[in-house]
């Protein structure tokens, strides 16, 4: 049985401007560097970047993304610092929470969001959308 996500690893062009941006912007803790490639700790989150010529250099179009949790109180400071990076917005938040969804400097997409599963559910239940099923 699969107990969680082991580690989480990112196609990057540039290390530089990759690492300063997971670093700097986002906060993450920096475990360990290399010519192509990097460790990096938020929380408990393994997250690996690794140089790849053919990282793309604009989002896929798809809903595909990954989002980090925020805690509430420090939502807006993030937020602020994320878009004053000049990271590329690409979605308004329709959702329960605060979320800010954007773009890392190789287009993948990201979200900052600042709830939990608990509260997404009890509001889905009291919200329901068209076919929506609890299965729990």
């Amino acid at each position: 049985m699969i107990s969680g996500i082991n580690h989480i690893t990112l196609a990057v062009r540039n290390i530089e401007a990759s690492f300063a941006f997971y670093q700097d912007v986002l906060g993450f803790q920096p475990l360990a560097r290399w010519p192509v490639g990097a460790y990096f700790l938020a929380g408990d989150m393994w997250l690996a970047l690794v140089v790849d010529p053919s990282a793309r250099d604009a989002p896929l179009p798809e809903y595909t993304h990954i989002a980090f949790t925020v805690e509430p109180e420090r939502f807006d400071a993030m937020a602020r610092r994320i878009v004053e990076s000049g990271a590329r917005l690409w979605q308004e938040d329709h959702t329960e929470g605060d979320s800010l969804y954007f773009t890392d400097p190789n287009g993948h997409k990201l979200e900052i969001h600042a709830s939990d599963l608990e509260t997404r559910l009890r509001t889905a239940k009291a919200h329901p959308w068209t076919g929506l099923e609890f299965l729990v």
